[in-house]
């Protein structure tokens, strides 16, 4: 708790009404003395308690602190690591910029695989029926398709 002027004021109001005008300086010099005292007890009692508490303390908690730094370092890069992977993880299907300028020509030969793709079973049936055409022995056999000169001459 903090004294400010206004509370100081009053309570030297109050010291000059009770103890009255001569008794009021001894007083003051009497507080004054008692609380360089207390400051010099005060000062004094934190001395030993650091002597005496806090500096064994901090002896025994250096060996314990130079035990856990290995720990602290694996903690470390476990959590390193569990960042990392987190990261990973929330990026799986987001398109990187430079990925996705790369996956604009791949996307263009998928195109053409497709376009390959779709053309593949039309050759493909232009063979077959030029395999029903023609038997094991080279000859037309009866399921072969007319030939554009075939259908000439059977028009004639």
């Amino acid at each position: 708790m903090k004294i400010g002027l206004p509370e100081l004021l009053v309570i030297f109001i109050v010291a000059l009404v009770i103890l009255g005008p001569d008794k009021l300086p001894y007083y003051a010099k009497k507080l004054g003395e008692a609380m360089g005292q207390f400051k010099k007890y005060a000062n004094e009692a934190t001395k030993e308690i650091r002597e005496n508490v806090v500096e064994p303390l901090e002896e025994a908690q250096r060996p314990l602190k130079e035990a856990m730094e290995p720990f602290a370092e694996t903690e470390k890069e476990i959590n390193d690591s569990l960042k990392e992977l987190k990261k990973s993880v929330s990026d799986i299907g987001k398109a990187k910029p430079a990925e996705s300028k790369k996956s604009e020509p791949v996307k263009e030969e998928e195109a053409e695989a497709e376009t390959l793709a779709e053309a593949a079973p039309e050759a493909e049936e232009e063979k077959t029926s030029v395999e029903d055409k023609t038997d094991a022995e080279g000859t037309q056999t009866a399921a072969a398709e007319p030939t554009g000169d075939e259908e000439d001459s059977a028009q004639l």
